[in-house]
């Protein structure tokens, strides 16, 4: 059995074959902080999951997969999500798998291998799954890499206006209102987040609108709300900003 309900009894570390695949439809959910001791690989084809993974914080839009390295501690929550599709993988083929977390775009073939192991029966013969499994491999060596990751801070200073942010009690707001806000200078601000996540503050921010843009789009937001909600000039200054940062104009893109 492969297609879950939320009473459904569940632990892919418990199950042992190739490939255990999982689909469900799960609407909103949270699911607390765990670790599995086998790689994983997520993936919704609507809605949106925000990721919490060892102090990265990802979103995974529609069409992208996140790549979850065994024993890597993450919670999950889920936004209107439908066709919720998640993958484990048997420990001995760990070598052949990536070894980094990775948030991947998902083109038409690698949606069909995902779809396609996600209802495999859990005990399916090994030696059946294997050439599905090696296609699988090669596309996700060869996928695109899509930056909706986040580092987060762990500087006492940050730490109670990151939690702040993350509870949405406000938006991180431009470089000298934050550094005035925590009490501390502009510089000291902008070298504690090039240290402590490899970007500046104001990149860092402009990263964390961009993935929240995300969120909110992906949950059925209209393009006004969101550039309203974040703090935008006009919805053209928020389009330009999106296409900027992905290519593509917000609509197009969810």
């Amino acid at each position: 059995m492969a297609d879950i309900s939320e009473t459904t009894s569940f632990n892919a570390d418990h199950l042992n074959n190739l490939v255990i695949g999982v689909a469900a439809n799960v609407g909103r959910q949270d699911v607390r902080m765990h670790h599995h001791a086998k790689p994983q690989l997520l993936f919704a084809s609507s809605g949106c999951m925000s990721i919490m993974l060892n102090g990265v914080w990802c979103v995974l839009p529609p069409t992208r997969a996140a790549w979850i390295p065994a024993g890597i501690d993450h919670c999950t929550e889920m936004l209107n999500v439908e066709a919720y599709r998640s993958l484990y993988f048997h420990r001995d083929v760990a070598p052949m798998l990536p070894s980094e977390i990775k948030i991947i775009s998902v083109n038409g073939l690698m949606r069909e291998l995902i779809e396609r192991m996600a209802y495999w029966d859990w005990e399916m013969p090994m030696q059946a799954q294997k050439p599905a499994f090696s296609l699988f491999c090669e596309e996700l060596k060869s996928a695109k890499e899509e930056q909706f990751s986040l580092i987060l801070p762990t500087d006492r200073r940050i730490v109670r206006w990151l939690q702040g942010v993350l509870d949405g009690e406000y938006l991180p707001a431009p470089l000298n209102e934050m550094a005035q806000d925590i009490g501390a200078s502009a510089k000291t601000i902008s070298r504690i987040f090039t240290r402590e996540t490899g970007m500046p503050y104001q990149s860092w921010r402009q990263q964390w609108r961009l993935q929240t843009s995300v969120e909110r789009l992906s949950q059925g937001y209209s393009v006004s709300d969101v550039a309203s909600g974040l703090h935008f000039s006009s919805d053209s200054a928020f389009i330009s900003f999106f296409r900027k940062m992905t290519g593509s104009t917000p609509g197009r893109y969810v």
